[in-house]
């Protein structure tokens, strides 16, 4: 079976990062160019951690096999040694053979990882410090030609390559006049990737600082229904503010491209551009706009007003990046609509006395077999109810012991003499007995969860506007391949500071042992000895810090202090926003039902009268309940009132119906007692935080 496992991981992973790619990229509509690049780096990056395990089971057994290979001349028996009782030769108890070495399933051939890992490394730096920076750029730009993205992506690499050209000349020529320095193209390569990996060991212990604590406390803090569901009503105010900013910002937006659009008629040389930016509008966009395009009208030639190039590319630019933000935010804020009401659904059901889990609304498909005969209504209810959060609670338990392991070998891996490191000893552990299983496995948990705790924090990250990762198909072209850059930036360092917590690096061991063959790769870090002796082995303390930072929440106070508004219980700009999503949500809440009742109602009449006399009724007197719900799905989408001032004809008619629609929901004066607050049902399981939204004023009430 030699090898049968590499090929195995091999294609698992590739579909693995194809997964991953699909649920957070569009494949319909994003640049192929962009889906590769991406998919590339993810695989690199998810196939060294896979195949790591493998490289280190297959160096023991080689260790092992060089052991016997030294042992066997030194336990040649002499002729004076004999055994007194049974009068035979014997061979002393301290000079005793080790184990007979078993080969590894696993077990690599020579001669194919040193390859393996070189393709897969260099494939890696390329993408990350080279071709993804550029195809950011090409992606990011508002050319209408091949050419002019290319121009356009050149000039804004220019300052990022020049940098790097420069400092890496300079060192060059500083070597080469150096008369003490005579450095071989092996020591110049080891100094380039020590010079990436000391940047990734930078970046890569703040990220998993915040991992090692963020990821238990977010199970911890799932398994608290009441706590959850406070923070999502924040949530929900802070992304209707960002909804409501991302429609406004693409209303402007279209308003330019309206005047574009009006300016340049059919027959003037940029009427293709602006063809190109009609295309990335919405469908809406494009039919008003269409619908007021005289044909007729030409050009004048004499007249001055018309946009230049470089206007409409950066209109084709502004575009893009305002159409993606307003379909991100309105797909956002309908998934995170459905986990409300599913919180708001659990706290409903916890003083059920049948035991059957009742939904507000009907799922949008049908159960299938496994609703139907596994996933019961009170099977449901003892998961979501009960088993759901003793699971999360004790996964919690469970994930904040493993990152109290992790601070502790981090902060001591450097000692060898006594070993001190965790994960050391239990891979020296397991060396003895040569259980290969055993070390492939306790390999892969070790970096699979060095590897959560950074990529999940690359995944939760967010500057601005500029970087976020959205799942459902919500990312754009540049946030996918800068965290295509972070991961191959991430990855290298990553896998060099866990061989170093097992003391399979010779830099930090000193033993005079076999080395990976991903080691052999990455070279010797003691050309550059400052480096190897004090960066790579102190830098990683300062972990402990960073977990303390993050476990008292430094970070979200400090953003809170300048204005971005972060979870805080005891805040109370966050009670008012909590107040503010609560009454969002019951708003969103009756016009879902009101919808769902006309539906039920038009079912009903269809069952009772048949589809002939349905049809019949429809085109003789349309159903008061179709017109309502004609209405409240216009109201939903909230899309004539952006659109109506792209009309010529009947802008304020057309407005001011829109606004009698917005206004058609009755007066509910008696909000609070026809609309049940979930969380009275769940008073013990909110704690503390429900006493934030008791008393505070109601900027949406229907009054």
């Amino acid at each position: 079976m030699s090898g049968a496992e590499l090929g195995i991981e091999v294609a698992v992973v590739f579909f693995l990062a194809l997964f991953l790619l699909h649920r957070y990229g569009d494949f319909r509509k994003q640049q192929r160019m962009v889906l590769f690049g991406t998919l590339l780096a993810w695989y690199l990056c998810i196939l060294i951690v896979f195949i790591l395990p493998l490289d280190v089971s297959t160096t023991i057994y080689k260790q092992c096999v060089k052991d016997h290979e030294e042992h066997a001349p030194s336990l040649s028996v002499g002729p004076g040694i004999f055994n007194q009782t049974k009068g035979n030769m014997s061979v002393p108890p301290a000079m005793s053979l080790p184990k007979v070495c078993h080969k590894p399933w696993g077990y690599i051939p020579d001669g194919i990882m040193p390859v393996f890992w070189r393709v897969v490394y260099w494939t890696s730096q390329c993408l990350t410090w080279l071709l993804l920076p550029f195809m950011q750029s090409y992606a990011r730009s508002g050319g209408f030609s091949i050419t002019g993205k290319i121009k356009t992506a050149l000039i804004e690499n220019a300052i990022y390559y020049g940098t790097y050209l420069f400092i890496f000349g300079s060192l060059l020529i500083y070597v080469a006049v150096h008369p003490q320095w005579h450095l071989t193209w092996y020591e110049l390569q080891t100094i380039g990737i020590t010079a990436a990996n000391t940047w990734g060991l930078f970046l890569l212990v703040l990220l998993m600082g915040y991992g090692l604590v963020e990821i238990p406390r977010s199970y911890w803090e799932a398994s608290r229904q009441g706590h959850l569901l406070i923070k999502t009503y924040f949530k929900a105010a802070k992304l209707m503010a960002e909804k409501a900013d991302a429609e406004e910002n693409l209303e402007d937006v279209m308003e330019e491209v309206r005047k574009a659009n009006e300016s340049i008629k059919y027959n003037h040389p940029f009427r293709k551009y602006i063809d190109t930016i009609l295309r990335k509008c919405p469908v809406e966009y494009q039919e008003k706009m269409g619908r007021n395009m005289d044909d007729y009208e030409d050009f004048d030639d004499k007249q001055n007003t018309y946009p230049s190039e470089r206007s409409l590319e950066k209109l084709h630019k502004q575009v893009i990046y305002a159409v993606q933000r307003n379909n991100r935010t309105r797909v956002q804020w309908q998934i995170l609509l459905d986990q409300a009401f599913h919180l708001e659904d659990v706290a409903k059901n916890e003083t059920s006395l049948t035991h059957q889990f009742v939904h507000s609304f009907a799922p949008a498909e049908p159960a299938g077999w496994f609703g139907r005969y596994i996933y019961t209504p009170t099977v449901e209810w003892y998961w979501e109810c009960m088993l759901k959060q003793w699971f999360y609670r004790g996964l919690a338990v469970l994930l904040s012991l493993f990152s109290v392991a992790v601070v502790w070998s981090e902060c001591t891996f450097f000692s060898t003499r006594p070993v001190l490191s965790l994960f050391a000893v239990f891979i020296q552990l397991a060396e003895r007995d040569y259980d290969y299983l055993y070390i492939e496995m306790a390999c892969f948990i070790t970096i699979f969860f060095l590897c959560t705790c950074v990529y999940s924090t690359v995944f939760r990250i967010r500057v601005f506007n500029y970087y976020y990762l959205a799942s459902h198909h919500q990312t754009d072209a540049y946030s996918l391949q800068f965290s295509g850059m972070l991961f191959c930036r991430l990855t290298p360092p990553l896998c060099l500071n866990f061989l170093g917590l097992i003391h399979m690096d010779s830099a930090i061991s000193h033993k005079d042992k076999q080395q990976t063959a991903y080691t052999s790769i990455m070279g010797s870090m003691r050309v550059l000895s400052f480096i190897a002796n004090g960066f790579y082995i102190y830098y990683p303390m300062l972990i402990v810090i960073l977990c303390i930072a993050t476990y008292f929440s430094l970070g979200t106070r400090c953003l809170n202090l300048l204005g971005f508004q972060q979870f805080m219980g005891d805040n109370e700009l966050t009670s008012d926003l909590i107040d503010e999503g609560r009454e969002l949500l019951r708003r969103e809440r009756r016009k879902r039902q009101r919808i769902e009742d006309g539906e039920n109602r038009r079912r009903e009449w269809r069952e009772r009268y048949g589809h002939q006399q349905d049809e019949g009724a429809s085109r003789n007197r349309p159903c008061i309940s179709e017109m309502k719900e004609t209405n409240y799905a216009e109201t939903l989408g909230a899309n004539a009132n952006r659109q109506a001032k792209y009309s010529r004809g009947g802008v304020h008619s057309e407005r001011n119906s829109v606004e009698l629609l917005q206004d058609a929901e009755p007066l509910d004066f008696n909000a609070e007692t026809l609309t049940e607050d979930p969380l009275d049902a769940s008073r013990h399981a909110g704690g503390r935080y429900l006493s934030m939204s008791s008393s505070q004023s109601r900027i949406f009430d229907d009054v």
